[in-house]
């Protein structure tokens, strides 16, 4: 099996982010699989490989490269197009074509979807992120009513709803980094996370949608949009609440309901067990073999099937058209 070489713009506080994050987590699974290691591409690291250095000095016929940052993709697969690749798909929306001899594997089915649509001749499989196993119901004391992280909130969310539920129970807003997440889920009743404004504006999906499923894992009610990734394992009115729905006063009369309730929506250990670390290891395992047989096939074989372009299909449009015409 081919070595694993995860590229990342770097590791430091200046790329910290969900996306980072579960890269690294998924690095840290696959190392339990095969041989990997962190290549930044940005900013050199004593710790860690660094891509220029590694393209003039390695031999790289036994190497995979796994590109993930969406924005740096089309560079990077450019850059990397005489080596082996998979693009590691986070959100989906950015807009570029990726050619079939890169297998992309998705962390969510609604962006499997996306590709499946998208690059109807390439090798597409679904990996979801993982959920670390700190994350379960501790059954600690419930201090905070309803908690809020304020990056990716709607302005809904900060400006209406919050002043109002504020007036009736113990609101907590986090605004900075927090070092431990499930301790601080452990002691919220309701979390609330509302992300379809803040992907609207970059114009990309939620990718998968990591909050809302930690915070169920810890035993929280949630209200949640279903936007992207969220729509792979939110449930309304069977595992979650849906945020922003309706009127201001609805949402406000649900979320206290939950909050004074004793009866709780939350996901099955079945449902959760798809995203824990063992059941991704054996998952990884079967793509990696099926994609270490496909380089073993592309190395002596071209591509012959036609790319579902723009303008195929607009000649597909237009024999449509003709046979219609003829008829």
């Amino acid at each position: 099996m081919r070595k694993l070489y995860f590229l990342v713009p770097g590791t430091g506080k200046k790329f910290a982010c969900g996306g980072l994050f579960a890269e690294l987590k998924a690095f840290n699974l696959a190392q339990q699989v095969c041989s990997s290691a962190i290549v930044t591409y940005r900013q050199r690291e004593t710790d860690n490989l660094f891509l220029d250095d590694v393209l003039k000095t390695q031999d790289l016929d036994d190497v995979i490269f796994v590109i993930s940052w969406g924005f740096d993709v089309p560079k990077l697969a450019a850059k990397l197009k005489h080596y082996n690749v998979i693009y590691h798909a986070h959100s989906a929306g950015y807009g570029f074509n990726l050619p079939s001899s890169v297998p992309i594997i998705t962390v969510s089915r609604n962006t499997m979807g996306y590709w499946g649509q998208k690059s109807p001749n390439t090798l597409i499989y679904y990996l979801p992120n993982q959920i670390s196993d700190e994350f379960t119901n501790l059954n600690l004391q419930r201090d905070i009513d309803v908690l809020i992280q304020a990056r990716k909130s709607s302005e809904y969310l900060l400006k209406q709803l919050i002043p109002r539920l504020q007036k009736h129970c113990n609101v907590v807003v986090i605004d900075s980094f927090v070092e431990d997440l499930a301790k601080i889920f452990n002691q919220s009743k309701v979390y609330l996370y509302d992300s379809a404004e803040y992907w609207a504006q970059q114009r990309v999906s939620e990718g998968f949608g990591l909050q809302p499923m930690e915070a169920l894992a810890c035993g929280c009610q949630v209200f949640s949009s279903i936007n992207g990734g969220l729509s792979d394992y939110l449930d309304p009115g069977f595992n979650c609440h849906k945020i922003a729905g309706y009127s201001t006063e609805y949402d406000v009369q649900r979320i206290l309901k939950a909050v004074h309730s004793s009866e709780k929506l939350t996901l099955s250990p079945q449902v959760l067990d798809e995203y824990r670390g063992d059941n991704i290891i054996k998952r990884l395992e079967i793509i990696l073999d099926d994609i270490n047989f496909f380089f073993d096939h592309k190395s002596q074989h071209l591509g012959d099937i036609k790319a579902l372009t723009p303008f195929k299909i607009l000649q597909l449009l237009l024999g449509k058209a003709w046979r219609k015409i003829i008829k």
